[in-house]
């Protein structure tokens, strides 16, 4: 008994060395490269620094104050709430809708899905550089498309709320393959037996999507939720190639644009820190949110 106990405990040492040596160079690349830039950027927040001076001065606070109070800040933070969740909403049901047909068997669908998911492995520039000939007021083929409906074109260019239009709608198409593959793996691996039961019982589709097909989902949906909203809040290349923020000074400006613009446009970086701060707490808040809400969710 005693030698058997030994032996366990002798494997159990071993299988905890073997998780150590495995976890531990992770884990080190996680501190130096994740961590420790985290802790540093909530430290430079309190600070005033010109990205070209040699030292930086203690502010406390006030880089906070100001962004709680500031004009701009409030536009800055209705922008980044409608893209966000415009670029969740959008992906997520255009992705489900293509998913959902093309996981019929349809001819040609294999090429189809490629080419649905082919945008999301461009680069962000050269897709928002494709895009602003797409949304050029004078030859583009959004405008003439309008005008050959007899509907005049805005321009896109010169109007906040159809840049930031022209952006999401840009960001929804390069991201929506992504969506698209998860959604299509999703129904790939649902049950059959319950599709074949709602058809014996002559459900109709509306019933088989809701009660049978949409509970299936619901994990590769909350998987969904989560991280196209964090790659949606941090959306950079778009915005800068598209509108570089604009028009009239803030007219498409994210939060995470808002950090570009004033650490290295401004050169206030410890003001940037601190929007990139409240950016970081505020996904923090959301992302813990969505785990409790899916957790009680399986204790139902």
């Amino acid at each position: 008994m005693g030698r058997d106990s030994a032996t366990g405990q002798r494997f159990r040492g071993k299988e905890v060395l073997l998780a150590a040596a495995l976890l531990l160079p992770n884990l080190i690349l996680l501190a130096v490269f994740t961590y420790r830039p985290l802790v540093d950027n909530i430290r430079l927040s309190f600070f005033h620094w010109n990205l070209g001076s040699p030292r930086s001065t203690f502010v406390g606070w006030a880089n906070y104050a100001e962004w709680f109070t500031s004009e701009d800040s409030r536009t800055v933070l209705w922008n980044t709430l409608i893209f966000t969740a415009a670029a969740v909403v959008g992906s997520m049901v255009i992705g489900l809708a293509l998913a959902l047909l093309l996981d019929q068997k349809l001819l040609g669908r294999g090429p189809v899905r490629s080419l649905v998911f082919a945008p999301y492995v461009l680069s962000g520039a050269a897709v928002g550089v494709a895009f602003q000939f797409i949304f050029t007021p004078n030859f583009g083929l959004v405008p003439d498309l309008l005008k050959t409906l007899g509907i005049t074109p805005p321009n896109f260019y010169q109007h906040s709320g159809w840049a930031l239009f022209m952006v999401t709608a840009t960001y929804i198409w390069k991201n929506l393959g992504y969506t698209f593959v998860i959604y299509l793996a999703a129904l790939q691996g649902r049950r059959r037996d319950l599709d074949e039961a709602a058809e014996i019982d002559a459900a109709s589709p509306w019933t088989r999507f809701t009660k049978v097909l949409w509970p299936q989902l619901r994990p590769a949906t909350f998987f969904l939720v989560i991280t196209v909203m964090l790659n949606s809040f941090q959306v950079f290349d778009v915005i800068h190639t598209m509108t570089r923020g604009g028009p009239f000074g803030n007219g498409t400006t994210t939060m995470v644009y808002q950090v570009y613009q004033e650490t290295f446009v401004n050169l206030r970086a410890g003001y940037g820190a601190t929007v990139a701060s409240i950016m970081f707490v505020a996904l923090l808040i959301v992302t813990l949110l969505q785990v409790w809400v899916m957790e009680r969710g399986r204790q139902r």
